[in-house]
């Protein structure tokens, strides 16, 4: 056996920025004098952080751009030197916008020494083809180009979040709709902002509850962003009325704008049902399929897109959570158990 194989991957995340220079598409590169390399600006996922952050915070740091994420890129995985293996996910990403309140959100992050970069260059296709060090480092750039020639690049983010840990319901006597986050999930919802700011989210949707306006509200808080509260995404309203609920996913979905929906785990069928309907069948399979659907906070991002002549479509669905390892929770080990899982 290799004296490397029992050894943990490093994680990592990094992004394939881009624009539109007088009609040609361009991407931006890195160079750092330590490797005499031409790359793209990626780095080590620090305690706590998720992906997405990641990759959002090492572009501010090497490039000094703030970016929003958009359509997940294909990664990598390889073996340094050391022999240690690196996994890096990539995503699609542009510079914000001075209208970006996402960015707001955000803590300011140091640029990077000219010791670790010491240019960036923005290239067309051709040239970052050719510039790119590693061969591997054109397999996101080709998925991008892709994207690019079939309409497919130009995205927007509908997030759907289950709101944190609540307390027991057998343990509450209070109303369904005043029962509280627990202190883990408040801690949660903090964790979920900056999850959310990757994405570019400025617009939040909630049902009125108070676990599910009190997981959006930390967000709500950093940014400015008003918090439409809606009926129909309760658990009450969506056992008269599940059609509500399909009809605003859906007009999420199609709004072109980076938003948020916080509902509940009853909710969820309904609201994947309604992504389904604009999902690829080689999508299919990102959709959760069985109770619980989402763990609590946990984020399903849909990265939409609308392409010439025809209605718009997901173009890549991931999900994270803001803890790398969340614990169960109580409803979740019911529905688990129930499925005859231990």
């Amino acid at each position: 056996m290799s004296p490397f194989a029992l050894r943990p991957a490093i994680d990592a995340a990094g992004a394939v920025v881009w624009r539109v220079e007088r009609g040609r598409l361009q991407v931006l590169l890195i160079h750092r004098p330590r490797y005499d390399d031409w790359s793209w600006p990626k780095g080590k996922l620090e305690e706590g952080e998720t992906a997405p952050d990641c990759a959002v915070r090492e572009v501010a740091e090497e490039t000094g751009y703030n970016v929003v994420l958009g359509a997940r890129l294909p990664g990598l995985s390889y073996r340094m030197s050391n022999g240690i293996e690196k996994v890096v996910d990539y995503w699609a990403a542009q510079v914000a916008t001075k209208r970006a309140v996402a960015v707001t959100a955000r803590p300011t992050y140091p640029r990077a020494s000219r010791s670790e970069v010491d240019e960036t260059r923005w290239l067309d296709l051709e040239e970052a083809d050719a510039q790119l060090t590693r061969v591997q480092d054109r397999v996101p750039l080709h998925h991008l180009a892709d994207l690019y020639e079939t309409d497919r690049l130009r995205t927007w983010a509908v997030v759907i979040a289950r709101h944190g840990r609540a307390t027991k319901r057998a343990g509450w006597k209070g109303s369904e709709a005043s029962r509280p986050l627990t202190k883990e999930g408040a801690e949660q919802a903090a964790e979920l902002v900056p999850v959310l700011a990757a994405f570019g989210v400025n617009s939040i949707i909630s049902s009125p509850w108070a676990r599910c306006e009190k997981t959006i509200r930390p967000y709500a808080k950093s940014t400015g962003i008003a918090v439409a509260l809606e009926p129909v995404l309760t658990e009450s309203s969506h056992k008269k009325r599940p059609q509500a609920v399909f009809e605003l996913v859906a007009e999420a979905l199609d709004g072109g704008r980076n938003v948020v929906v916080c509902t509940h785990r009853p909710v969820l069928p309904t609201v994947t049902r309604a992504i389904s309907e604009v999902t690829p069948i080689r999508l299919g399979s990102s959709l959760p399929q069985a109770n619980p659907y989402l763990r609590p906070s946990e984020a399903l991002v849909v990265h939409m897109a609308k392409q010439p002549a025809h209605a718009p479509r997901a173009v890549s669905i991931e999900r994270w959570h803001p803890r790398p390892r969340p614990e169960v929770d109580e409803q979740e080990t019911d529905v688990l158990q129930r499925a005859g899982v231990r």
